[in-house]
């Protein structure tokens, strides 16, 4: 495939690498205190322990469902202390992983793949999808302004960002598979999707195609740029929309951090039911207070958003990854694996029932 690397990786590079050292200033001594379960002994086939002993400290990368529940106040009655790190996104947990500095880290689905690909051992712990992921989306393909781009088939020739690793890496691969367009029909240019640095890519038209997240970063974009030409195009017709939590295998072995990561799994849960069930007030905690959208903007976001679903079962979910981890592999030139081998099926109902019953996905597996 054509790969050219873009001057913006260089410097998103280096802003991710400084953000995870911020991140991983105050969390030094958990990383000490973290040594002892290295050889902590809980077999990872042996139930979870139920009781979280005192003094126990759970290092959490999880931004979205930090302001739920700190809104709601659910933290207080823990019996243990969630120490959250501002950190989420497959590069920067992997990174904080291999520092061994964080227990739990919230990704999409490629994450924890690229993970195993790089050799840190991990698990999935809960795991959610939309119920509607056709209409539903999660990214859209942003055009840059002066590109002559009006579906995905136009995009043979172009150049694209791509970010292996992440799952906009993935979405770029699975669009160009599913127009049936050859990687090597375009130029992937090497950048890391952080923060907004797609947008200014095409803002720049640096790059001529960009997958952004829709809602808030495709409406960003189109609110500062679609005068200029800029629009977005829908991906085709495979799911997008994975969301999870997911830790280092070793971290299992912990006695006390397992029993706290199956408490934090159900308070995950919690917290997708509750933005579900308040949109508006999710939309002013979040979009208009946080992110600084008006309220009709948030509105609109969560519209687009469509409901979550956390499924208690995993045969589907597993099936999907095990889908992904073979076309990743593929296209990447990775060794596959057994998806089986990156979930821990002792937490595979703790989420789902600790909302209630849900009956999951009916085909959890990738559209074509």
């Amino acid at each position: 495939m054509a790969r050219k690397r873009f001057q913006g990786r260089a410097v998103g590079t280096w802003i991710t690498l400084g953000i995870v050292a911020l991140a991983f200033a105050p969390l030094a001594l958990h990383a000490v205190r973290g040594k002892a379960a290295d050889v902590a002994g809980l077999p990872l086939d042996a139930p979870l322990p139920l009781v979280v002993p005192q003094g126990t400290t759970l290092v959490v990368g999880d931004p979205l469902t930090q302001k739920v529940l700190q809104h709601n106040g659910w933290l207080k009655d823990l019996p243990f202390k969630i120490q959250f790190a501002e950190i989420s996104g497959g590069p920067a947990v992997t990174e904080a992983f291999q520092a061994k500095a964080l227990d739990v880290g919230s990704a999409a689905n490629i994450p924890p793949i690229h993970a195993v690909w790089v050799g840190i051992p991990v698990k999935i712990v809960a795991f959610r999808l939309r119920k509607d992921p056709v209409n539903f989306p999660t990214y859209v393909i942003g055009v840059a302004p002066k590109a002559k781009i009006a579906s995905v088939a136009d995009l043979r020739g172009k150049r694209i960002a791509y970010s292996p690793g992440q799952a906009q890496g993935a979405v770029v691969l699975q669009t160009l598979d599913d127009a049936k367009i050859p990687t090597s029909a375009v130029t992937l240019v090497d950048l890391p999707a952080g923060a907004d640095t797609y947008i200014g890519a095409l803002a720049a038209n640096a790059v001529d195609a960009a997958p952004l997240g829709r809602g808030l970063q495709s409406g960003r974009y189109l609110d500062h740029y679609a005068g200029d030409g800029a629009r977005t195009i829908n991906h085709g017709a495979f799911r997008d929309d994975p969301g999870l939590l997911y830790v280092r295998t070793e971290t299992l072995k912990d006695p006390a951090k397992a029993a706290a990561i199956r408490q934090y799994v159900q308070l995950w849960a919690r917290a997708q039911q509750w933005i579900d069930e308040h949109p508006k007030e999710w939309g002013q905690l979040y979009y208009v207070h946080d992110q600084g959208l008006s309220p009709a903007d948030a509105d609109r976001i969560i519209r687009e958003t469509g409901r979550r679903d956390v499924p208690r079962g995993w045969d589907g979910v597993i099936a999907l990854q095990q889908t992904v981890v073979d076309f990743m592999a593929r296209e990447m030139k990775h060794p596959a694996f057994d998806a089986h081998d990156i979930f821990d099926r002792r937490f595979e109902t703790i989420a789902a029932d600790a909302t209630g019953p849900s009956a999951g996905p009916r085909q959890a597996s990738i559209a074509r």
